[in-house]
């Protein structure tokens, strides 16, 4: 037996990689499945190259949890160990095996996971001790052990071990026995290794099955029986590492269930990812139905190295808006055994997020340019991606003002400069600034819609919860331009011209007639103005501060406190050319006059939905009353 101790700069290598290399504890699990995955891909690569000339018979890795004696087991049937191998990749901290065998055989690394050589180490997070019996596949090899307790001391000797390979054997500590429930492991190795290329397996499940040469009596079917058959953890062959020439469109729908199995809803379309020049990535991304919530899921983009699980937190790693798409991510250049916090400032890492908005907006705009007719029909589900994305990332509006569409309230689309083209001549302003003009709600704004609609004027349809924010983006950015919702004012107040309409009344009547609405009207919550407008316009509308309103939008999507607390006020527009405001005027009964006049108010707030509780009940029974 040999005794020594393991070559580090520091005794305090083991806290340090427990505390901060691995930010979760179970990460343990994937480290060492990855490592029985290099060790057989080592192998194949070894047989492939000629360099060795066995059977490669069955490479699946086995997790063994045995909770009496309180271990579990990853064993591999792969390359293995010699006792020089141990004593230089295990006892010499950080040097890398997978690094050397790399440039010793001159192979990409497209298949060999680990970079760092400290995987192992990650074992001692969970484990008081930890052991590995290994078996070189050169021939005429003696079998070894290796122990170790967690400090820099360890015992090495030569065991007995009738096939190659390695058995990581650990021996978990008191304050981890929750990892000797072999639901929590197989649980991790789903999370982590679910898509790894080396079969996995763990325990066993049940499995209904007709049982063989069973023979069904006349009239009856053969029964099925539960059988119990081993555990196959992952799908070897996931679909992002398949030739996308080569795949149906089933299949990427078949994929999007096996990842996201309580997810009901079929996804818009999906982008394939295959690229290997500047960097290796590849991998699928899903386009979701997002329509008016915010359905930012943080774990639905799922990063992988080599098929190995890295994490679904993809926080400051992928740009924000990416992060309403479902899918994975997979390449060899992103760092494995690191903390999120490294990925955020990883170099490759940002090119890659670089590189997929890039190929995210060709896509979109490809799909624009090929079948308008479709993309307008899928806008509705894109229009919250694309306009967060445009929110959030200023290259990627600089792509997508080309395919951003506007949609009217008649249902039909148009690109911002089709759209612009349209109603520069008849929106434009005494000020030459053309006034994009819209609704958020076709029903309710329906009068105001049709005021428009009279003059000549098209209503955009901005209904999406991000809408208010857009147009705050936009108008900056087209020149000479204002949105104003169809509510915020008159018509003749949104979009201002050279003529104005002369007024019936004079100053003294129409002080007096706001007089009258005043004494009816809730102080609180209106303030009175007189208006000149046509006679076929409303006698009395209500409209709501542009700017006010879209400041409040604002701070309700922000989640913040509002300014203005629940505080809601809005302008009671008469129309002092209508006949109805001459005959109030005119009204000698006191009573009579009131009650016109809160009748007009009941009406524009019944427009509104504004009419609730009491106040309607008393605008029921005096409508009767009058008639």
């Amino acid at each position: 037996m040999n005794k020594g101790q393991i070559n580090v700069q520091t005794e305090n290598i083991f806290p340090v990689i427990k505390k901060f290399l691995y930010s979760e504890h179970d990460i343990f699990i994937r480290e060492l499945i990855a490592n029985a995955v290099d060790a057989s891909q080592k192998l194949k690569t070894l047989h492939t190259m000629g360099k060795f000339e066995g059977e490669l018979g069955d490479l699946t890795i086995d997790v063994k949890v045995d909770k009496e004696a309180k271990t579990i087991t990853v064993s591999d049937h792969g390359i293995g160990m010699t006792a020089e191998e141990v004593d230089k990749y295990i006892n010499q901290i950080a040097f890398s095996g997978a690094e050397e065998f790399l440039e010793k055989f001159k192979v990409e690394g497209g298949n060999i996971i680990g970079h760092f050589g400290l995987g192992f180490y990650s074992s001692f997070m969970v484990s008081e001790k930890v052991d590995i019996i290994t078996k070189s596949y050169q021939p005429d090899t003696k079998a070894v052990m290796w122990s170790c307790t967690g400090s820099p001391d360890y015992e090495m000797s030569e065991v007995e071990k009738a096939e190659r390979g390695t058995d990581i054997i650990l021996h978990i500590a008191e304050d981890a026995t929750e990892f000797l429930d072999e639901s929590k492991i197989v649980a991790l190795l789903r999370k982590y290794c679910r898509f790894l290329p080396i079969p996995i397996r763990c325990g066993e499940e049940s499995k209904w099955e007709k049982p063989e040469n069973a023979e069904a009596k006349e009239g009856e079917e053969v029964k099925e029986v539960e059988v119990k058959v081993p555990r196959i953890i992952n799908n070897t062959n996931p679909l992002w590492k398949q030739t996308p020439s080569t795949i149906q469109q089933e299949d990427y729908l078949n994929f999007y269930r096996e990842l996201y199995p309580m997810t009901f809803e079929e996804p818009l379309f999906q982008i394939h990812l295959n690229v290997d020049y500047p960097f290796n990535l590849t991998g699928i991304l899903y386009f979701p139905k997002v329509k008016n919530q915010l359905e930012i899921q943080k774990n639905k983009v799922q990063l992988y190295c080599n098929q190995v699980f890295i994490t679904d937190q993809l926080e400051g790693i992928i740009p924000e808006f990416m992060m309403l798409l479902h899918g994975v991510i997979d390449s060899p250049d992103i760092p494995l055994n690191v903390s999120r916090s490294y990925l955020q400032s990883d170099s490759n890492v940002k090119k890659i997020s670089t590189h997929i908005t890039k190929k995210v907006a060709d896509k979109l705009e490809e799909m624009f340019k090929n079948d308008r007719e479709d993309f307008e029909k899928k806008w509705d589900d894109l229009k919250v991606f694309i306009e967060y994305g445009c929110l959030t990332d200023e290259k990627f509006y600089e792509r997508a003002k080309n395919f951003i569409l506007f949609k009217n309230v008649d249902g039909k689309y148009y690109t911002m400069d089709e759209y612009r083209a349209g109603i520069e001549t008849l929106q434009k302003d005494k000020n030459d600034t053309v006034v994009y003009l819209y609704a958020h709600d076709v029903n309710t704004q329906h009068v105001y819609i049709q005021s428009a609609k009279e003059k000549g004027y098209d209503v955009l349809l901005m209904d999406g919860f991000l809408d208010t924010h857009f147009i705050n983006l936009l108008e900056p950015k087209i020149e000479k331009c204002r949105f104003a919702r169809v509510d915020a004012d008159v018509m003749e107040k949104l979009i201002e011209k050279d003529d104005v309409m002369p007024a019936k009344l004079s100053e003294n009547e129409q002080n007096s007639l706001k007089e009258i609405f005043e004494k009816s009207a809730d102080k609180e919550m209106f303030t009175v103005q007189i208006a000149n407008l046509s006679e076929s316009e409303l006698p009395i509308m209500i409209t709501q501060n542009e700017f006010m309103r879209r400041f409040k939008d604002m701070e309700k999507l922000s989640g913040q406190k509002s300014f203005y607390g629940d505080f809601n006020h809005y302008n009671l527009v008469v129309n002092g050319n209508h006949p109805l405001s001459t005959k109030i005027l005119e009204e000698t009964d006191t009573e009579k006059k009131d009650k016109m006049t809160q009748q007009l108010i009941d009406l524009a707030l019944l427009s509104q939905n504004l009419l609730t509780g009491e106040k309607l009940s008393d605008f029921v029974k005096r409508s009767v009353e009058m008639m």
